[in-house]
């Protein structure tokens, strides 16, 4: 299989792409400051193509960094998860009070985690989507704080992790388990899939 560059820093990323089998290198860029949301919703960007948009700018900006770093070329995986809530886009909180604030909402209530991936292979992009269906149980505040204390929520879309502590929270889901942690395994295996077909063709 081809060895890919992963633009994410995300561990459990990494952690799925190894369960595939995926050879790959992890591509970094700098952090964004304390405080800016280096991935904003534009104005009147509906959440479905958010997602999908903000994985095609990673991937693009990875393409562009192989260049500018003079690293060999390579095929470039990005991946962006989100949390969609009556069609509203729950991102990673502020602070405590902002955690405690989303985990409200999603308190018995039914969202959306929508994992897009998008892979750049030299001037050509494949893109695919997992759409999971994820219900809550009705949550206490103390249930919310306890959560809250654990430091889980502050670096995960919708303030939860569910391979963590929040998975005793989710009553049910429809759709990826790992497309929620952030990678779908089968959609990612069938992209990758492209660049193997690509070698035969």
């Amino acid at each position: 299989m081809t060895v890919i560059y992963l633009a994410s820093r995300s561990p459990r990323r990494r952690e799925l792409l190894t369960q595939l089998g995926v050879a790959h290198d992890v591509l970094l860029f700098a952090p964004a400051a304390p405080g800016v949301d280096d991935e904003p919703q534009l104005p009147g960007e509906a959440a479905a193509d958010y997602v999908r948009r903000t994985a095609r700018d990673k991937a693009w900006q990875g393409a562009r960094a192989l260049a500018e770093r003079q690293l060999p070329p390579r095929p470039v995986l990005a991946a962006d998860t989100t949390v969609i809530l009556a069609g509203e886009v729950l991102g990673k909180p502020r602070d405590r009070d902002d955690a405690i604030g989303i985990l409200r909402r999603l308190s018995g209530a039914t969202h959306e985690v929508h994992t897009a991936l998008a892979l750049v292979d030299g001037e050509q992009l494949h893109e695919d989507v997992s759409i999971t269906e994820v219900v809550f149980d009705v949550l206490s505040d103390a249930q919310i704080a306890a959560y809250c204390d654990s430091g889980e929520p502050y670096d995960k879309a919708g303030a939860y992790g569910i391979q963590g502590g929040a998975g005793r929270f989710v009553s049910r889901i429809a759709g990826s388990f790992t497309g929620v942690m952030g990678l779908p395994l089968f959609e990612t295996a069938r992209l990758l899939a492209k660049l193997d077909n690509r070698k035969s063709s």
